[in-house]
């Protein structure tokens, strides 16, 4: 979620659909939760290291 509308186009836009807000933010919430799991395999990653 760079922009406005999702991308980093630029575009300026400020008004968006109820529509695109949500589908925007189900996919933030997706890449939230992919960071999420990185982070969690890497706690595990460096707890077997010790």
């Amino acid at each position: 979620m760079d922009g406005c509308c999702g991308n980093s186009c630029g575009c300026g836009r400020g008004f968006l659909t109820k529509e695109e807000k949500i589908s925007m933010l189900k996919e933030y919430k997706e890449s939230l939760e992919l960071e999420a799991k990185g982070v969690a395999e890497k706690i595990k990653e460096l707890e077997k290291a010790n």
